[in-house]
């Protein structure tokens, strides 16, 4: 018999196939136990709810994700020599990461547009994402044209279509390849360059 780790994970991966497969409210609790190869009863043992169960499942994606930009070398130059190239290095291990976990990333997908989102988004904690949130700070430091922008509204579009686009690609209605990345690439920064410029020296 696994450890309780073990077990866990192996009920969060069985969920989210599950998920992927009969979707958010379709998903049932016998549906995850057969998957995970355990009884009802036992899979209570681990989450006392379905509620709790999902909630898990996407705080467990929500920091692998996060973990990409805690790997990432980041190098706070490369941003004044070529700033679109510096996102883009950013961006594409996050983008790939989704793609290649279709079962996270349909799952992800459908917890965020969920009418339960919302209010467990309130409360969440997200601290794991820190090193992102570093790198945006540079960026800003940079280019003080992008504290112009909404900074909610900025990079819930760029995270969340990001994942949109994944799972488009997880369906097989994108294909994965380098043209789909680069498509995606352009799409979600349109119109981010314009930001990109670093603040003019001021005069003596």
């Amino acid at each position: 018999m696994g450890t309780l780790d073990d077990t866990k994970t192996r009920i969060m991966t069985a969920t989210m196939k599950a998920v992927r497969q009969y979707g958010l409210e379709g998903a049932r609790i016998q549906n995850i136990s057969e998957l995970a190869g355990i009884s009802p009863g036992a899979l209570y043992r681990y989450f006392g709810s379905k509620d709790d169960l999902m909630i898990e499942c996407f705080t467990y994606v929500d920091r692998q994700a996060a973990a990409i930009f805690e790997h990432l070398k980041f190098n706070p130059m490369t941003i004044l020599i070529d700033p679109i190239k510096a996102v883009r290095n950013l961006w594409l291990p996050y983008f790939r990461f989704w793609v290649a976990h279709p079962d996270e990333t349909i799952f992800y997908h459908r917890f965020r547009d969920s009418a339960f989102f919302p209010e467990y988004d309130r409360t969440r904690e997200v601290t794991y994402f820190n090193a992102f949130v570093r790198m945006v700070r540079a960026f800003r430091k940079v280019f003080p044209g992008l504290i112009q922008i909404n900074q909610d509204l900025l990079w819930l579009h760029v995270l969340t279509s990001t994942v949109m686009y994944a799972k488009y690609v997880a369906e097989g209605v994108l294909p994965d390849n380098e043209e789909t990345e680069e498509t995606v690439f352009q799409l979600l920064t349109t119109g981010l360059s314009g930001y990109l410029k670093p603040e003019k020296p001021k005069k003596p």
